[in-house]
This record gives C-alpha cells, structure tokens and sequence, in this order.
C-alpha cells in the first residue's frame, strides 16, 4: 500500500508540472502580447521580485502616459478580408488561421 501511495504522489506532482508548465506558457504569452515589462508587472528590477508596499503602490510617478494605439482601440492586427484585432485578449480565430496557413504576426501587423 506504501507503494501505491508513493505512485500516486508521483503522479501527482508530474500533472501538478505540467500544468505549471502549461500556465507558465500562457503567462508568457500574455506577457508577449500586452508587451508587460517587468515595471508593469510590479519588479523594480528584471531579476528577483520585489513586493510593493501600499505607500509605494500609492504613488504617482512623474509624467501621464500617452495613450497607445492598443490603448485607444485602435487595430494593432489586421487581414485581407476586414478582419480587426486590437492584440488584447485570447487571439482570435481568424489570427490563429492566418498563423497556420505561413503568416507571420509582422504580415499582419496593421500599418
């Protein structure tokens, strides 16, 4: 029974990895699309975390941001046939088909 319980914990902790693994990927993803840096996700530097404390979290830096094409709804994405994406949430169907049919993300990129 010992073993049992030892192959269950194994097999366990290798579908707790994989599914690591698989949020990892959509983090990086996400990550790539919305092109975060690390300052965005809340690191002062690239290496290591830091935890930001609510004095901290408060504070206002120095100039307003100008808004981004994404930021504005503008198109970031665009094909022949009228389809839109302004590269926010999950890709849409036509993008995934236009990647699997040899385009590149730069082909579709919106000029």
């Amino acid at each position: 029974m010992q073993k049992q319980i030892e192959q269950l914990q194994k097999e366990a902790e290798q579908l707790r990895k994989k599914e690591a693994d698989g949020v990892l990927s959509r983090i990086k993803e996400a990550i790539s699309v919305y092109r975060f840096t690390a300052a965005d996700l809340g690191f002062r530097k690239a290496l290591g975390r830091v935890a930001v404390t609510k004095k901290e979290a408060g504070k206002k830096t120095g100039k307003p941001k100008k808004a981004t094409a994404a930021a504005t709804g503008a198109p970031k994405f665009k094909d022949d046939q009228g389809n839109e994406w302004s590269g926010r949430g999950p890709r849409p169907a036509w993008f995934k088909a236009a990647l699997d049919a040899g385009k590149s993300a730069d082909d579709l990129r919106a000029k």
